[in-house]
């Protein structure tokens, strides 16, 4: 067999197929078979080309889509890119300031819920308001009358991507607050959560488009109390709270904190903000007027002390009392807060020294309330030594005596803060020593006047002041008039060494030398709308009874009352301890007593070292009367009273 391969046309192929052909002739074609077969092979092509040029074609029309649409994505980039920017550029022309002043609408807050006080001072609290902002403003979107074509189509798309975009979350750094005349004094450092704020153009007039927020704060007020205070003071003069807030950095993104959407895609931050805030000091009832800078306030004039009790328990003092606070926020405002803790102390003479805490109270928690806050307070004495003994009794002598007394109140909360206040007496005056006379007077005729008896008194304790009382001693310094005591002088502490000038009427002046010992019983037959009520009776013996200068008429006229008449002697033979005789009259005569005197007494459950608790309160006043009767007669060196 012959390996090589015989290659045939198509032709001859054909030929094979079909038999032998006939020999060709003058009319046989020339190109008949080649012609045929040619034919065949370029159809097959004919049919495959129609396929690729429609591929082709496809092609062309795709890339030409491509590059139209892409032609379209540049001019729309680039149309979109040159109105971002031109929002953008409208956008960088407002500061922060002017943000804040002219595009952020904040109302209230319309809540405040303090959560906790901790002892550094810091203040854990949530603000409930409204906020939003009028993105138009900062964009330049919102519709002006007169308004062109362009511009008008060009804010109302500004608008619509406003809309679009709907709210943003604005993210701070710690907030530190300042004065604005002195940027130096830092007032407080505020710490809050992200907050969402709604976008609007064109919003309404009212607040129907704000949208309520609770934002978690926490605020470090400055200890530095003396730099509040010159603040306060300062804003009260010119009649408005003006600060600084300075802000590290501000972060401000699309849609809400965790949200993942194209908002997301706006975003921007800043860094030094800074902006100033005024707020004017509206007219406060019952407060006098911001800007008058004779005019501010003392904490006397914010808070009135409404009720006080204080009661006995078997180890302490009790204290429950209740004030009024002005109320100087709109009312719309309400606040909650814990309860709050404070120390009440009293100074002594010498500032150098250190105040004495001598009670511990707390407030209920309370809500503000309009016009004035009720506040509800609640403690107990503290434990006192016993150099703190003249300072208390001085305080409490002039409490009982009706007049107020310097306090210093303090918190732990805020290191540094006193605030120095009056605790006002009680209301009415008290009358403290009531019904006071001498029984059983008698006195010595001679050189000196002696007088001995037995001093009888009911003392009524302040309403509210409701303590076991123990009197052990007494120490009266008294007056004695011819007559009752005037009704234009009223019960006083006699100041040493005597009142100048004289009451008229006074002829005669009491003193002991030393304490006199007293017993006190406790009356509950009479105790009505007056307080606790004790009855103290304490012996005089022998006491002098001092002719006051100028005086000898009006002693000599309250003698003759008694209608004495004298055998060997005048007058001045009784002082002289003459031996004579003095008969009393029928009607006696009245002698009027007016002075003070010193208590010494134990309070149950007053926790005071030293002297078995023991309390000494001095110039007391008083006021009675002592008739003497005919009852018995002055034997030789004497004569007799009865009262």
């Amino acid at each position: 067999m012959d390996s090589s391969l015989n290659f045939l046309s198509p032709t001859e192929a054909s030929i094979k197929g079909k038999g032998r052909a006939d020999n060709p002739t003058e009319r046989t074609p020339l190109l008949d078979g080649q012609s045929s077969t040619r034919t065949f092979v370029f159809n097959e092509h004919a049919v495959a080309n129609p396929r690729e040029e429609s591929n082709r074609q496809l092609r062309s029309r795709l890339t030409m889509v491509f590059l139209v649409s892409l032609c379209i994505c540049i001019v729309s980039f680039s149309f979109f890119a040159i109105l971002a920017w031109s929002y953008a550029a409208e956008v960088s022309k407002m500061s922060p300031d002017d943000i804040v002043r002219d595009a952020l609408v904040l109302q209230g807050p319309d809540h405040v819920d303090v959560h906790k006080i901790t002892l550094s001072g810091e203040i854990q609290l949530t603000v409930d308001a409204r906020v939003g902002m009028d993105a138009g403003v900062v964009a330049g979107v919102n519709s002006q009358p007169g308004d062109s074509f362009m511009s008008g189509w060009w804010k109302a798309f500004g608008r619509w991507g406003i809309q679009q975009l709907d709210r943003v979350t604005v993210k701070l750094s710690t907030i530190t607050l300042v004065s604005r005349s002195d940027a130096s004094t830092i007032l407080a450092s505020i710490s809050a959560s992200p907050m969402v704020v709604p976008l609007a153009a064109n919003p309404p007039t009212d607040a129907s488009w704000l949208i309520p927020v609770s934002i978690p704060v926490i605020i470090r007020p400055n200890n530095d109390v003396s730099a509040w205070i010159r603040f306060i003071r300062k804003s009260w003069r010119q009649g408005s709270i003006d600060v600084q807030a300075n802000v590290g950095q501000a972060v401000v993104h699309g849609g809400y904190e965790n949200e993942k959407s194209w908002r997301t895609w706006f975003h921007q931050k800043m860094s030094d903000v800074r902006t100033s805030m005024r707020f004017q000091i509206p007219s406060i009832p019952g407060l006098p007027t911001a800007g008058d800078k004779d005019s501010f306030p003392s904490v006397h004039d914010l808070i009135t002390l409404t009720a006080f009790h204080i009661a006995s328990t078997s180890n302490n003092l009790d204290i429950r009392a209740f004030a009024t606070a002005i109320n100087p926020v709109p009312s719309n405002f309400i606040l909650t807060t814990p309860s709050i803790p404070f120390i009440v102390s009293l100074p002594y003479t010498n500032a150098s020294r250190h105040p004495i805490p001598i009670a511990s109270v707390s407030t209920a928690p309370f809500t503000l309330t309009h016009p004035n806050i009720t506040l509800d307070l609640s403690g107990m004495v503290l434990p006192l030594s016993n150099e703190s003994r003249p300072v208390l009794s001085s305080f409490l002598s002039r409490y009982l005596s009706g007049q107020s007394n310097t306090i210093l109140i303090s918190t732990p909360l805020i290191a540094n803060l006193t605030v120095q206040t009056v605790f006002p007496p009680p209301n009415p005056p008290p009358r403290i020593l009531r019904n006071v006379t001498i029984k059983d007077m008698k006195v010595k005729p001679g050189t000196t006047l002696l007088a001995s008896g037995t001093i009888f008194a009911r003392i009524v304790l302040p309403k509210g002041v409701d303590v076991d009382l123990m009197v052990s001693r007494v120490l009266p310094d008294v007056l004695v008039f011819d007559g009752d005591v005037p009704d234009t002088v009223g019960p006083q502490p006699v100041p040493p060494p005597l009142p100048d000038p004289l009451p008229e009427g006074a002829f005669g002046h009491i003193r002991p030398n030393d304490w006199s010992k007293a017993i006190s019983v406790r009356d509950t037959s009479d105790e009505g709308e007056d307080g606790v009520l004790y009855l103290v009776t304490a012996k005089i013996v022998d006491v002098p009874i001092e002719v006051l200068p100028g005086r000898q008429k009006e002693f000599s006229n309250f003698v003759s009352k008694v209608r004495s008449y004298f055998r060997k002697c005048p007058i001045h033979a009784l002082i002289n301890q003459c031996n004579s005789k003095i008969v009393f009259g029928s009607d006696g005569a009245v002698a009027g007593i007016l002075g003070s005197t010193a208590v010494a007494a134990r309070v149950r459950g007053l926790p005071l070292s030293g002297h078995d608790g023991e309390m000494e309160m001095s110039h007391l006043p008083f006021k009675g009367s002592v008739r003497l009767g005919k009852r018995n007669m002055l034997f030789p060196g004497k004569f007799d009273a009865q009262s």
